[in-house]
């Protein structure tokens, strides 16, 4: 299995944009926490740090399908150099300003900007992959290393701003902002970033063509995953409750964390390195699915009072399924988005999926309040489980979308496969 991705990583093409993209997106986990850490500390109130830190983070979920139109009209050197240089420049001046005594509005226009500006790094190597990797199933090995390398951003980056903690409070702001400059315009300079071209539109007079949201096939993915993007909010809450509540330890936090990302990575490899004979299509009831039952189990353990190592090993299998959805929801909004808008498409993938983790977070405060842990685990795993079905009912939709892209005539059946 390793192999497979080994021999990708031998190519330069491949490497270099691969390793710059990762860097580049380290300030999404890092900037948070940077932010929090150094108003907390600059003002002593954690109300504030939130407030500026949430700025950041919903300026930075709606950015990525305007940033993607413009990646498809102009490509990907300028977008991603001049995004990644405003976005680490105005990082730096949060640093700098709540420094020199500004004022919380001041920092949360400076946020925002931040936010607004942050380089569409997701969208870019998706779309870059197709020019630099051929070979179809190669394609899907490199999108599932980008996407379990978002789970080791996301252990990573804290991991990393926390071996800072011991310098002055502005320094792990000002690293992230370093960070992401470098990252970037490296990632800009690179073959897969110059090498591809937007493709061109389909209509006679070269107009752009319809919107991605205009696309059923696209609607339809969104839609299931915000099932999964919402029931991943909850689980995140829910784990947190589990730990203070049930458990009494704190400290098994991180171990509960880092178990479901464990199984996540070791998923999203081993989907990569397959080669499937069925269509993206039909693997994603399956995957949404499996992230159910394993949310409904941990529920259930979580009622019986099992161990916390239990829990462990059941969050670890529940998060096999997380890499593999995301996988199979970037394949199907490629597969249905007009070719000339794929990156936008992603954005708005990317958009709907941090909306869906936001609204999931919020519900999971009240439910958690209501009736404990064990009950968000069982709302999380309801909102996947309908998720699954919106996939099951949207199998007629893709197949026929896909089909007419194709040229073959469409089949009546609606049957799943």
């Amino acid at each position: 299995m390793i192999s497979q991705y080994a021999r990708l990583l031998r190519r330069r093409k491949v490497f270099f944009p691969f390793v710059f993209a990762v860097v580049a997106r380290l300030p999404l986990a890092m900037a948070p926490l940077g932010m929090v850490v150094l108003i907390e500390d600059l003002r002593g109130s954690y109300a504030s740090a939130g407030i500026v830190t949430g700025a950041f983070a919903w300026f930075t979920a709606v950015s990525p399908p305007l940033w993607g139109r413009v990646m498809d009209r102009w490509g990907q050197p300028l977008v991603i150099g001049a995004t990644s240089t405003a976005s680490s420049a105005f990082l730096a001046g949060i640093a700098a300003a709540a420094v020199g005594g500004a004022s919380d509005p001041v920092l949360l226009v400076l946020a925002a900007c931040a936010g607004l500006s942050f380089p569409p790094i997701a969208p870019a190597m998706r779309v870059a992959w197709r020019t630099v990797v051929a070979d179809t199933a190669e394609r899907r090995t490199a999108y599932a290393m980008d996407a379990v390398a978002v789970e080791t951003i996301f252990v990573g980056g804290p991991l990393l701003l926390g071996v800072l903690l011991f310098a002055p409070a502005a320094v792990p702001l000002l690293v992230t902002a370093c960070l992401m400059a470098v990252g970037g315009l490296a990632y800009s300079r690179t073959f897969a970033a110059r090498s591809w071209r937007p493709e061109k539109p389909a209509g006679a007079d070269g107009r752009s063509g319809r919107s991605p949201l205009a696309a059923r096939g696209v609607l339809l993915t969104m839609l299931a995953g915000l099932g999964l993007a919402v029931g991943w909010g909850q689980m995140n809450v829910a784990i947190t409750a589990a730990a203070e509540q049930i458990y009494r330890n704190e400290s098994l936090l991180g171990l509960f964390f880092a178990c479901a990302a464990a199984g996540s990575t070791v998923g999203g490899l081993w989907y990569g390195s397959r080669k499937w004979r069925r269509p993206e299509r039909v693997h994603l009831p399956v995957t949404l699915a499996g992230f159910a039952a394993g949310l409904a189990a941990v529920m259930l353990v979580l009622n019986g009072g099992a161990h916390w190592a239990v829990l462990c090993a059941i969050l670890a299998v529940a998060g096999v399924w997380q890499s593999p959805t995301n996988i199979v929801h970037q394949a199907l909004v490629d597969t249905h988005a007009p070719p000339d808008r794929r990156g936008e498409a992603q954005g708005w993938l990317f958009a709907a999926l941090t909306f869906g983790l936001a609204v999931g977070t919020a519900v999971a405060g009240f439910v958690v309040d209501y009736g404990g842990s064990p009950l968000a685990f069982g709302t999380a795993a309801a909102t996947v489980a309908a998720g699954a079905l919106v996939a099951v009912a949207a199998q007629r939709w893709w197949r026929a979308d896909q089909q007419a892209r194709s040229g073959e005539p469409a089949q009546p059946s609606a049957h799943i496969g």
